[in-house]
């Protein structure tokens, strides 16, 4: 029996289901108080774009920087220009309609907001890195003009239009395929294509350069974390709630999609990489990926494929340094406060 199928159900028959058609509205008693537990959290980590500072960032680009390294850069920031909306348009037309509790769609319409927000960040980066309005209308339409991109987006698509049509889910064939786009969602959009994009990000503060580059992908960091610690729970009630239809086949079509990603997200790498950047390797940010992919499978119940060590060790420290820095900026900036406990437990 494959890892996936041996879970054990948390509810009976009769108990109601997250993927139930319909629009459960009362939120007592409330069946998935953890759901609850995240957006509240959500709303304590509230930042805003006009914190950061990119004067430091326009000195480094134009002063510090090789040509190869403002390539990446560049087509760093055009990924991030239509990114966030893949995922927005992915809540609002597939994943809202069909989580069937309250709470759960509470924490959806907080993450919405920040997607909007990362979507203001990065609209605000491309201003400031690229004041020629050409170069802001390419990489606006990257997604059209650059393959490796374009490759990426395509692979989204392909996920989310899967569902797309899907205005309630009826049968277990409809169950499993938008449990394969909340994987998806959860393991490759926000789990490798964007924490590959915040390795780079990375790798440039490791350097001492674009600090307010770095600043600004603390925050998101933090809230693509949670975004992902969400979607995850919300597979881990499914397969608690309906474990029959996690089965071998879906553990293969699980494997093979994030072998895909893992290949969308080296041909970028190839791209950016291509006019040779110190330091940092396709090969590294290939088993980077599958590092990342590793730790995914552990999260859906599934053996590693890869078992390889993080070739990165400036993302050794990430999660301390985030968490770090958010904080100390806090204390002297927000009047709303974090309170309680607040962990990363992700290897990345």
């Amino acid at each position: 029996m494959s890892a996936i199928a041996a879970l054990t159900p948390h509810s009976s028959p009769l108990t109601p289901h997250l993927l139930d058609p319909g629009f459960e509205l009362t939120l007592r008693p409330m069946r998935y108080p953890d759901f609850y537990e995240m957006y509240r959290n959500a709303i304590r980590n509230t930042w805003t774009v006009d914190e950061i500072n990119f004067q430091i960032d326009i000195t480094d680009l134009h002063s510090k920087m090789s040509p190869a390294d403002r390539h990446l850069i560049h087509r760093l920031v055009a990924f991030f220009a239509t990114g966030d909306s893949i995922v927005s348009n992915n809540l609002v037309l597939n994943l809202y309609q069909h989580l069937n509790a309250p709470e759960a769609r509470m924490y959806l319409s907080r993450q919405l907001y920040e997607e909007a927000l990362h979507v203001q960040f990065y609209l605000t980066l491309l201003d400031n890195y690229l004041p020629d309005p050409e170069e802001r209308f390419k990489a606006f339409a990257a997604v059209e003009n650059i393959p490796s991109i374009k490759k990426k987006a395509d692979f989204c698509f392909k996920w989310i239009d899967s569902i797309q049509g899907l205005k309630r889910i009826e049968t277990r064939e409809q169950r499993r395929q938008f449990l394969l786009n909340q994987i998806c969602f959860a393991a490759c959009i926000e789990g490798l294509f964007f924490f590959a994009a915040f390795a780079y990000v990375y790798y440039f503060r490791s350097r001492g350069l674009l600090p307010g580059l770095s600043s600004g992908t603390n925050w998101v960091f933090r809230d693509e974390s949670c975004h992902m610690d969400f979607a995850f729970e919300c597979v881990r009630t499914i397969r608690a709630e309906e474990p029959d239809l996690f089965d071998a086949a879906m553990e293969r079509q699980v494997r093979d999609m994030l072998a895909e990603a893992i290949e969308c997200e080296v041909q970028f790498a190839e791209d950016v990489l291509s006019g040779g950047v110190a330091g940092i390797s396709t090969r590294d940010m290939r088993q980077y990926l599958q590092h990342c992919a590793d730790n995914h499978f552990a999260k859906l119940g599934m053996a590693k494929q890869y078992d390889v060590r993080n070739p990165l060790p400036f993302m050794e420290l990430q999660d301390v340094q985030e968490l770090t820095n958010f904080f100390e900026r806090r204390v002297s900036a927000y009047q709303v406060g974090v309170q309680g406990d607040v962990a990363f437990d992700h290897a990345f």
